[in-house]
């Protein structure tokens, strides 16, 4: 028996009766006693027994064991163990038919079944011969496997140069697991003259490469690296073909420059067949203080336009240091987009999503904060892409605006007050607008005394808006100033019932609350003011309750009315997780609101549209939400937003929503991602699988497509395969249509044919889940021997 156990089985201790009664008692006798200072609480030590990775120090002080059938040695010279032989140090397990080892020189042989479990991975073969401190020597005809990824193949010889550097010689690589069968072959692998592969940066180098998929050679590569996980690493990416409707053929060889652990950059320059080369590019950088993304693309000659194209996006937030005694950092914020010329958004709608709409904000601000005192300094102005077809009134640039808050919760008798300036000046074309220019100071002050107590709350408040306008040109009534000032009064109020039921069998605590809230602004003509950012506000449950009924500050509406609302929400007690909740709110009007937009009507029915809202999270696979605009003297909708969510498990979702504004849009939006085989009972995902997954926007208004995203998925275990074909309305009667192949060698690669189908399918399908996600890091433990 070896050493180690014997000296284990000697230290067993064992309680008898009488013992065990001892300490059933003991808590009762020192009870009687006088109670003594209580001990402090036990700490956890940690312990190194288990760690993921042994640092080399503790290493080389860490015992060898040896067992076997027979054993043979010279002490502090050399051991011969025959049958069964097993070698362990820390985190490496040798096994074999025969190990021999010199203890002067460090030197391990081996041979007949020979085994190695090195921090998880594995090699096998028929003989060894190393240096175990040092982990270094020679493998003959070994087999591997590789624990970050999973991966395998055979070579005629490993070279191990430490414990994380091995050279494969005539190796191959392939992530396929073995199959019954002696003519079976992986779907991919990889032949090489040698792969060398480091697990400490997580990389292999292979030289001689050739990757075939169903033995049938796809790419050679005369040198190639390649990642052993998602760990970045600088290189050439996998190049992508395509087919599009606008571009033609298209060829894009990306590189990846992994710069810094902060900072990396991809170069993604692609070859249109009908329109020429494309330069684009990202830069990511991220420090403690701040973080940005610079994503731009150049075409010098674009033979679509015959002229030179080019777009940028860059955003940044961060903080940055004044440099000002007692002022300390400032909040810095950049979004900056501009493209070259108007037809940008439909030309390349393979750029971001930010670069294709027809609004391009370049916005910069910088803000300060200090105790109750905030401010800020912002710069706005658009890009306004016009189409010819539809073209859009720009909105107003802001050059500058400058905003103030000072707002204080803690005045005596339980008041509380704040203070808002904002002054801004607006810019854009008169031309367009038809109206001046104006720069506007705007301050808003208020104050209220919230009585909140549980069961009920009670909230007034008295609000003083005061306005003043200069304007560039005369208005309408030759008037180059206008100032307004109102005051505005409100009472918010409500109550929260509660009570436990149950419903289905399901313990439930469930809630009443009716809410109160009463308005009152007197009416301050405002219809010779321009506007320059107000707008009416959504009717919903959000904004029901507000004082206003416009956004912005150019319109103050005057009121004299009371809003009511009841709601009642089911929660489980245990842990207030809210599994649904139902509403319902009216406004009841006393007097007209005369205050309107341009071209809008006084408001003069006494009862608003019914508010109706229902949300439905009973079950954690499916949800419901839906909100109802209903008009109670049509007895109708005027508007109407239903949406489900059914997620039964992983990689199954289908969601749909229902929007309808009458007289204005209707449409249907379907999402999902299922596996077809789960439609003849297969529960549970395995490798050989179809998964259907697409977005369907329908507008039932006009009777066609919007947008559409469909694709198919199919999981064969080392492989995946994806087709994913998309539309996307560019104009009222154009649109540009797509198709993007992917073949992905799990553990390896991807090769992409078009847009790469991963981003499109995230992009649009809410709940997407990639077929891979590595959701744990691979464990050593996982290959313990």
């Amino acid at each position: 028996m070896p050493e180690f156990q014997r000296s284990f089985r000697r230290s067993r201790f064992t309680l008898t009766p009488v013992a065990f009664v001892a300490i059933a008692l003991l808590p009762f006798a020192l009870h009687a006693q006088d109670a003594p200072e209580p001990d402090p609480p036990l700490v956890l030590k940690s312990s190194p027994l288990l760690q993921e990775q042994i640092p080399q120090a503790m290493r080389d002080q860490m015992p060898t064991f040896f067992s076997g059938d027979h054993t043979l040695g010279r002490p502090d010279l050399d051991t011969v163990i025959e049958g069964n032989a097993v070698m362990r140090k820390g985190d490496m397990v040798i096994k074999a038919d025969r190990v021999e080892y010199y203890q002067p020189d460090d030197l391990l042989k081996a041979r007949g079944n020979v085994h190695i479990n090195s921090a998880g991975n594995i090699y096998e073969g028929p003989t060894l011969q190393l240096k175990v401190d040092a982990f270094e020597g020679f493998f003959d005809q070994p087999r591997y496997q590789i624990l970050k990824n999973g991966a395998y193949g055979e070579a005629s010889r490993a070279d191990f140069i430490d414990d994380k550097r091995v050279v494969l010689h005539n190796a191959t690589y392939s992530t396929c697991r073995r199959q019954p069968g002696p003519d079976w072959l992986p779907d991919w692998i990889l032949k090489a003259t040698s792969i060398s592969i480091d697990t400490e940066e997580e990389v292999g180098v292979a030289d001689g490469a050739v990757l075939r998929f169903k033995d049938v050679p796809i790419m050679a590569f005369p040198a190639m690296d390649f990642p052993l996980s998602e760990k970045r690493k600088s290189g050439f990416l996998p190049p992508t073909i395509g087919l599009d409707s606008v571009n033609g053929a298209e060829l894009t060889v990306p590189y990846y420059w992994n710069i810094a652990p902060n900072r990396d950059a991809t170069l993604f320059p692609t070859l249109m067949s009908k329109r020429g080369v494309d330069f684009g590019g990202e830069f990511r950088y991220l420090e403690p203080d701040y973080r940005g993304t610079l994503r731009a693309n150049f075409m010098p000659d674009d033979k679509l336009r015959d002229s030179s194209r080019w777009g940028y996006a860059f955003t940044h937030t961060g903080t940055i240091d004044s440099g000002l005694s007692g002022v300390g950092k400032l909040g810095l914020n950049l979004n900056l987009n501009r493209v070259s010329d108007n037809n940008y958004w439909t030309d390349f709608t393979q750029t971001s999503s930010t670069l294709t709409q027809r609004l391009l904000s370049n916005d910069a601000s910088v803000s300060w904060s200090r105790g109750n005192f905030t401010t800020s300094v912002r710069t706005l102005k658009w890009q306004t892409i016009q189409s010819i077809s539809s073209p859009i009134v720009p909105p107003y640039d802001r050059l500058p605006q400058l905003t103030a808050r000072y707002a204080r919760y803690d005045l005596p008798g339980g008041l509380d007050a704040s203070v808002d300036g904002d002054y801004t000046e607006f810019s854009a074309d008169r031309s367009l607008t038809l109206q001046p220019n104006a720069k506007r100071a705007f301050v808003l002050g208020q104050i209220s005394r919230p009585w909140v107590a549980p069961g009920w709350f009670l909230t007034p408040k008295v609000q003083l808006h005061a306005t003043n306008y200069t304007f560039d040109e005369p208005l309408a009534n030759g008037a180059t100033n206008a100032s307004r000032t109102v005051p505005t009064f409100s009472l918010d109020s409500g109550l929260i019932f509660e009570r436990d039921t149950s419903f289905w069998g399901k313990a439930l605590r469930q809630t009443l609350e009716p809410r109160a809230f009463y308005v009152n602004t007197p009416y301050r003509n405002q219809s010779n003011l321009p506007i320059y950012d107000s707008g009416a506000n959504d009717f919903n449950f959000a904004t029901v309750f507000t004082e206003n009924a416009f956004a912005g500050n150019d319109r103050i509406s005057d009121n004299n009315l009371l809003t009511l609302g009841l709601t009642t929400r089911f929660l489980e007690p245990e842990t207030g997780a809210e599994l649904a909740r139902f509403g319902i709110a009216q406004r009841l009007r006393f007097q007209d609101q005369n205050v309107t937009l341009p071209g809008g009507t006084p408001v003069s029915d006494r009862l608003s549209d019914v508010l109706v809202g229902a949300q439905l999270n009973w079950d954690p696979r499916w949800s419901f939400d839906s909100t109802v605009q209903y008009n109670p003297k049509t007895g109708r909708s005027e508007r109407s937003t239903v949406g489900g969510r059914w997620n039964p498990g992983n990689y199954r979702v289908i969601s749909a929503n229902y929007r309808y504004q009458r007289g204005t849009s209707e449409q249907i939006d379907i999402g999902w991602q299922w596996p077809l085989s789960a439609l003849w009972g297969d529960a549970e995902p395995s490798a050989g699988r179809w998964y259907s997954v697409g977005r369907m926007n329908y507008s039932m208004q006009d009777r066609k497509m919007v947008d559409a995203v469909l694709g198919f998925e199919y999981d064969a275990g080392c492989w995946l395969g994806r087709v994913v074909l998309s539309r996307t309305q560019t104009s009222t009667s154009t649109a540009s249509q797509k198709i993007a192949f992917q073949l992905e060698f799990v553990g390896f690669t991807r090769l992409g044919v078009g847009t790469n189908p991963l981003s499109v399918l995230k992009e649009n399908i809410p709940r997407y889940q990639y077929l891979r996600e590595q959701i744990s890091t691979p464990s050593r433990f996982s290959q313990y021997d």
